[in-house]
């Protein structure tokens, strides 16, 4: 099948999304189409809170909230300030705090080239969609000369979608959580490790991690830790 029809294949998928976790599973989509390491839809709405999803490292993913990376990204910061693509190489990347971010980063699993899509929505929305790999500077730059319209097309019908599930424009059905979200977020509060949780549904943690960042996204959590606390505060789960 060529790359055209796989992504026509995605978009067809996007459109036909109803749950946020049709978004978890797209992005894995897009990934391996592209053969890259990874992609990631992240976006700040109105208020500074963040949501997205994508397929770094849920350990990376709750370091980067935890530490509020937002503030030094020199992603996001670059970004903010355009309205084109951006390849990483040309960002400011001079300061201390941006080197030690950009260390940190390598050191969970992020690559060395990055490409990045601003996105500006309704209600102070923006948006970046991100693609990241291992590579050399020339293998990348055919990449992206090669890629770089579908990627465009992807980011704006990614963040087309993901508007409807944004917590903030539609509060109390953004906490109904799945029922296998809710046997995720049980069975965690409880005490049970991730391989656990996956053991006990008879899913894979592959699996599993679709549904406990599609639990977060909903709650408004900061990390895995968060969700389950704001789930039992909401009466989503009883413990």
């Amino acid at each position: 099948m060529a790359n055209s029809e796989k992504l026509d294949q995605i978009l067809g998928q996007l459109e036909q999304a109803n749950a946020l976790e049709d978004l978890f599973r797209i992005v894995y989509a897009i990934r391996d189409v592209f053969r890259i390491d990874h992609v990631v839809y992240h976006w700040v709405d109105a208020k500074g809170e963040q949501y997205g999803c994508g397929t770094y490292s849920l350990a990376w993913a709750d370091r980067y909230l935890s530490l509020n990376y937002i503030r030094i990204d020199p992603v996001v910061i670059g970004c903010f300030k355009r309205f084109h693509p951006v390849d990483w190489k040309r960002l400011d990347w001079s300061s201390k705090a941006a080197r030690e971010f950009l260390r940190d980063a390598h050191e969970h699993g992020v690559g060395n080239q990055g490409y990045s899509i601003p996105i500006r929505g309704p209600n102070g929305q923006f948006a970046l969609f991100t693609v990241n790999h291992t590579s050399d500077d020339e293998t990348w730059a055919k990449f992206i000369e090669m890629h770089s319209r579908d990627l465009i097309l992807l980011a704006h019908y990614m963040n087309r979608k993901a508007l409807e599930f944004e917590p903030t424009r539609t509060p109390e059905q953004s906490r109904q959580l799945s029922p296998r979200e809710i046997d995720a977020m049980t069975l965690l509060a409880m005490g049970y490790n991730r391989a656990q949780v996956a053991d006990a549904l008879s899913i894979s943690e592959h699996t599993l991690r679709v549904y406990i960042e599609s639990a977060r996204f909903k709650l408004g959590a900061l990390n895995t830790t968060h969700a389950v606390a704001r789930a039992i505060g909401f009466g989503l789960i009883v413990v």
